[in-house]
Order: structure tokens, then C-alpha cells, then sequence
């Protein structure tokens, strides 16, 4: 996925309103960004921090700017715009580039499923059962090389878990897929600390059938596109 405008460096003042930055340009100017990210953010949003921007000069838009990388203390980079993994995701999948799921040949974005809820994706082919694909950004990292999710309470993910458990019950194919938009993680698990009902939920849609994958990203300020798998924990996660 690259990004329709080249990004531009700055510096983090704060992050607040949940969807607001403000930020210092290398030219001096301080200017209030669009954070497109509703969570916590954790280790992401320290006022200093180099972070990169995209411009844009959409007079719909109030803010010019929009925040979509931050750089970490170490060199690396995450991203911190959650609508970005369904973009890199749908150019995977249409690209055939997730090996699990490679076999699909058409991808269909945002269907109606379960009580009142869309699938990120349901994935068509001859001679295979529907496969319904559901999306979680994931950026935390506390420990190791250990990438977390969620970084707060997520009533709306767990429900996901439930419909897609029950996919999986009436002998459909049902596919959580975890993108990691950091470059310092190789590994995958739960953070129950944070939200102990969405591990629980977790656990109960991985004994159904549901499928857990987990992939890392490359990120620059061009682009950001699908990396390598990473291993998911298989112990339980509501008892971690």
C-alpha cells in the first residue's frame, strides 16, 4: 500500500481527543494532524517523538495533515493508522500473496453476516467453502519481541470472535487475521491485563475453529506492505 502523498517528518507535541495531534513541521510551523487511530496507543503518543505525516490539500478536509507513522526509540517504525491493514490486507489477498488463504480467487470487501455485523472480507472459490476474513490492527508491544492486542477495551472485537465462531460451528471457514504494523515484533499473543473479555472470547473462537494468523508488515515513508508470518501463542490466553 503506498501512500498517495510522499509523508513528511515531524515532531510530536500531544496526542488528545482520541483523533488529534498536534505536531511541529521541520519548518517551525505547529499545525494540528488527524490521528487515525481510536485506541491507547501505548508507547506510541510520548509528546518529542519523530513521527511521519501525509499532506493533503482536500478542501473537505479541516486537518492537512494526517498522522501515519511514528518512529520508535530503536530505529524502527509503527504504524498508527488502523484503516491502513484492510488496505494492505485486500492488496495480500487480491494478490494472492497470504499463503493460507491463496487459493481464493475473488475478494469481496465488507459483507453482511451473523447479527448486523460486515466481514472485512469474504473470499470465494470454486470448490472451497466461504471464507470469512476479519482484521485487527496491532501495534503494542510491551515485552521482548512479543506484538499484543488489544491496547484497550474492544466490545466490538469480541463480538467479531462470536460471529466468526460461529461461522466456523456451521461448517464455514473463518479467519482472523492480526496485522502487525510495527517492525520490531516477531511473535503474537493476547494482552488479557487489558481486556480480559476479549481473551476470553479469543479462546472460545479458537476452540470453535476459528483460525488465528498473524502477519508483520514492512513500513517506510512510501509504503506499507505485507511481511512475513508471525507465530501466534497457542497457549490460552485468558489464563495468561
Amino acid at each position: 500500500m503506498r501512500f498517495q502523498t510522499p509523508l513528511l517528518p515531524a515532531t510530536l507535541i500531544r496526542r488528545y481527543k482520541r483523533f488529534l495531534a498536534d505536531i511541529r513541521l521541520e519548518d517551525g510551523r505547529e499545525v494540528t494532524a488527524h490521528c487515525p487511530n481510536p485506541g491507547a496507543m501505548l508507547g506510541l503518543k510520548e509528546p518529542g517523538i519523530r513521527i511521519w505525516v501525509e499532506p493533503n490539500d482536500d478542501p473537505r478536509k479541516k486537518l492537512k495533515y494526517g498522522w501515519r507513522i511514528a518512529e520508535l526509540p530503536d530505529g524502527h517504525l509503527a504504524g498508527i493508522d488502523t484503516g491502513i491493514s484492510n488496505r494492505v490486507v485486500k492488496e495480500a489477498l487480491t494478490g494472492r500473496a497470504i499463503n493460507p488463504l491463496a487459493h481464493y480467487g475473488t475478494v469481496r470487501p465488507e459483507v453482511g453476516y451473523g447479527t448486523g455485523s460486515r466481514i472485512d472480507f469474504l473470499l470465494q472459490q470454486e470448490g472451497l467453502p466461504d471464507a470469512y476474513v476479519e482484521v485487527k490492527n496491532v501495534h503494542l508491544r510491551r515485552e521482548d519481541d512479543w506484538a499484543e492486542f488489544p491496547d484497550s477495551v474492544t466490545t466490538r472485537g469480541a463480538k467479531h470472535l462470536v460471529e466468526l465462531a460461529k461461522v466456523s460451528a456451521s461448517g464455514g471457514r473463518a479467519v482472523m487475521l492480526y496485522l502487525v504494523q510495527r517492525t520490531d515484533c516477531s511473535r503474537f499473543r493476547l494482552a488479557p491485563d487489558l481486556d480480559p473479555a476479549y481473551a476470553r472470547a479469543f479462546d472460545s473462537a479458537r476452540a470453535a475453529g476459528v483460525e488465528m494468523l498473524c502477519f508483520g508488515t514492512h513500513i517506510s515513508a512510501e509504503e506499507i506492505t505485507l511481511a512475513t508470518q508471525l507465530s501466534v501463542d497457542r497457549r490460552p490466553q485468558s489464563a495468561a
